[in-house]
């Protein structure tokens, strides 16, 4: 497998929980930023190795070969995102993208060292779930803070936006998993939330609390 063939496994992995039908290669091309005419024969290379099931106008779904793959690479990526900032002190913005590099390291007694080094986490940074060695995914109940009522009260267990911007912007409001969040009101012109945080409000856009996951 090259590191192509492995992000778009990853990639399809991803988008297909909300496209149950079939990725379409406009979105594939969207989230990975490259032309649609790329993506199209990419998958076309993965449906050669029977990873995929392509229809062309339906979309692109996972096959169990190409899920296993994914979520092997998954797997890699959320353990050195948890290494490098449980002990490399990487921030929020930083570890995704050196993650991406080492997710393609290839030797499988590295990963399980690296797993038993951590203490066999069950969830990244972001609080992501991390896929064990057979592949299995421990699912989380969650919400977005989007989701919530004046009066309920979440912890943040995760973010889906992993963008420097947005972590950064994290960052800065003091919000990480642990933090208790409780709604305080909503506005109804531009769904903004006024939360507290400890002993602070803090008002939030719907763009921000979108992208914030907690648990009630």
């Amino acid at each position: 497998m090259t590191f192509s063939e492995e992000n778009y496994l990853k990639s399809i992995y991803t988008l297909q929980k909300d496209s149950p039908k079939g990725v379409s290669t406009n979105v594939l091309s969207q989230y990975l930023v490259t032309k649609p005419a790329s993506a199209t024969e990419m998958i076309k290379k993965l449906n050669d190795k029977d990873l995929v099931v392509y229809q062309p106008y339906q979309g692109v779904l996972l096959n169990k070969n190409g899920e296993e793959i994914a979520l092997r690479v998954i797997r890699k990526h959320r353990l050195w995102e948890t290494f490098l900032a449980q002990k490399l002190d990487f921030s929020w913005d930083e570890i995704h993208d050196v993650a991406e590099q080492l997710e393609h390291i290839q030797s499988e007694k590295l990963i399980r060292e690296l797993d038993r080094f951590l203490g066999f986490p069950k969830h990244d940074p972001h609080g992501d779930p991390i896929p064990d060695a057979d592949g299995n995914v421990v699912k989380m109940e969650k919400k977005r803070v989007s989701q919530l009522v004046p009066g309920d009260v979440g912890t943040c267990i995760g973010v889906n936006d992993t963008s420097s911007s947005f972590l950064q912007f994290l960052d800065q409001q003091k919000i990480k998993l642990g933090t208790v969040l409780e709604i305080l009101s909503l506005q109804e012109f531009d769904k903004s939330m006024l939360v507290r945080i400890d002993d602070r409000e803090l008002s939030l856009s719907q763009i921000a609390t979108e992208h914030i996951y907690v648990r009630i």
